[in-house]
């Protein structure tokens, strides 16, 4: 269901701190010309922690009603609260969402069990359900067991998995070959295929959405050679755009390209010198640089 390129969009601000729907729509309709499969709004790259309701809203419906069916809409509703996590699942529902990213709940750190009874939860609602596994990041890995016991239930269609490898993703697919498995590192898309991943969830495709896309499509026509050749052109970009903690650098890359700027919200800070200058030494190789 959950196959290809989906794309971790970042939240744009204006120089007042509110949402900028200007640069968000105009960079939701560059991805989707591009021929990306999937647009993931509101995740940890779109600064979610700091989003009100009524933005993840605005930004759900700009991309449910632009994509218009060409791409899917996977939109971040998880938290490390169950029922809001159920809440903002209903408000997907209602904005016509194709699913949910949720994340293994962050911070409070439940037992595996806990975990699985979360997503069974959020499942309930009905909108098919991504589990974000990024332990780096909540401090707490979901065990391939407890994923495959989650995924018994039906709206439970796909994984992100973000544990840093993709030895999970390989036990996970032979397990479970219907359950889709995403990449969650731009830099692991090709290992992951190679184990019988089905995609990534990326940040890199911002930048460059055309070689992403050609990358995808070279590994599913079975020209290996062309999809190495690709990922070796796409390394530097992946690299530099984690010299600072994501969405850091992709604000700056995509401000390089004339959409948006580097505007966080605390505690996010913006882009220091030297990374706008290492992204643009890779971009202007790579000839992604606004001309």
């Amino acid at each position: 269901m959950f196959q290809g390129i989906y794309v971790a969009l970042p939240t744009p601000f204006t120089g007042s701190g509110g949402v900028d729907e200007a640069a968000f729509t105009a960079q939701v309709e560059r991805l989707l010309a591009a021929g990306v499969h999937g647009l993931v709004p509101t995740g940890t790259t779109g600064e979610s922690p700091t989003l009100t309701n009524d933005e993840k809203k605005l930004l759900w419906k700009i991309c449910v009603k632009l994509a218009g069916g060409r791409a899917k809409v996977v939109v971040g509703a998880g938290t490390y609260n169950t029922a809001a996590s159920v809440a903002a699942t209903r408000m997907a529902a209602d904005v016509g969402a194709d699913g949910v990213l949720a994340v293994v709940p962050y911070y409070n750190k439940p037992m595996q069990h806990g975990l699985v009874a979360h997503f069974g939860a959020i499942a309930q609602i009905g909108v098919p359900v991504m589990i974000y596994n990024i332990p780096g990041r909540t401090a707490r890995n979901m065990e391939t067991a407890a994923i495959l016991a989650a995924a018994e239930h039906p709206t439970i269609k796909a994984v992100k998995e973000a544990s840093g490898g993709v030895a999970v993703t390989e036990e996970l697919k032979r397990a479970m070959p219907h359950l889709n498995v995403l990449a969650g590192d731009d830099a692991l898309l090709l290992p992951s295929l190679a184990v019988g991943g089905d995609g990534v969830v990326s940040v890199a495709a911002n930048v460059d959405p055309a070689r992403m896309v050609a990358l995808w499509e070279a590994w599913r026509a079975g020209d290996v050679r062309r999809a190495l050749a690709v990922n070796q052109d796409l390394a530097p970009l992946y690299g530099a755009l984690f010299v600072e903690t994501n969405p850091i650098p992709v604000k700056a890359a995509l401000m390089l390209q004339g959409i948006g700027t580097t505007e966080m919200r605390l505690p996010m800070t913006s882009a220091v010198d030297a990374t706008v200058a290492k992204l643009r030494a890779v971009m202007d190789r790579l000839g992604l640089l606004k001309r």
